[in-house]
């Protein structure tokens, strides 16, 4: 039997296109012979803010009617997440700016390196996504990160011990995952990379599953 193909997936918590997708690709590793390499990345806001300060006007309002046709396209349910994964603030010109406090990003992708090294970090994702983007408000609070966490088999404790021993090897992780993103082709999440060829948005999930299978993909 032939070894299992592999994509690489890049991919944001920050991200409601990575939330969008993750269904499928969890789906996929499941159904096909598949291995999907979970590498979280920092979103733009963190990597480089400023790609939002010089947006056209007509930008957010596109992008907001999009967001809700896909979720809704895709029966997923959607909502801007309370608290957002990145803290920031509008500045006295009215611009958007990235704090320099970031108490839940860091802890999220963090938690994403060490879940795609202990097993299936694309499950870890796909659970924890649900919880933020789903609608669950103070998301970080409780449970609601535990119980996401056990579905995906993971101990939600056991993973935060370990990212704080290992914060600085994780971040190292991290930023190997960004570099390797801007190797494959581009900049944005979700991300897919197969064989060096980069698949962008979760609107390039058919694309990429027509290329894998004239690569020889096989169901399990």
């Amino acid at each position: 039997m032939a070894a299992p193909l592999e994509i690489d997936v890049f991919w944001s918590f920050r991200s409601p296109w990575s939330y969008l997708a993750t269904p499928r690709l969890r789906d996929w590793q499941a159904r096909y012979a598949l291995t999907v390499n979970f590498r979280p990345v920092y979103p733009l806001a963190i990597r480089t803010p400023e790609f939002f300060h010089n947006q056209h006007p007509q930008w957010l309002g596109y992008f907001l009617t999009d967001l809700m046709r896909c979720a809704e396209y895709l029966d997923l349910p959607i909502s801007w997440p309370e608290p957002d994964p990145v803290n920031q603030y509008v500045d006295d010109d009215g611009v958007r700016q990235t704090g320099e406090e970031q108490p839940y990003i860091h802890r999220l992708t963090r938690l994403g390196a060490l879940a795609a090294e202990q097993g299936d970090g694309i499950a870890f994702a796909d659970e924890i996504a649900r919880v933020i983007w789903g609608g669950t408000k103070n998301w970080h609070e409780g449970d609601h990160l535990a119980g996401a966490a056990a579905r995906a088999g993971f101990d939600l404790a056991a993973l935060d011990r370990q990212v704080e021993a290992e914060a600085d090897r994780l971040e190292a992780v991290i930023e190997e995952n960004q570099t390797a993103h801007e190797a494959a082709g581009h900049w944005g999440v979700p991300t897919c990379a197969f064989r060096g060829e980069p698949f962008f948005g979760q609107d390039r999930l058919d694309l990429l599953l027509w290329r894998l299978r004239q690569a020889g993909l096989s169901e399990r």
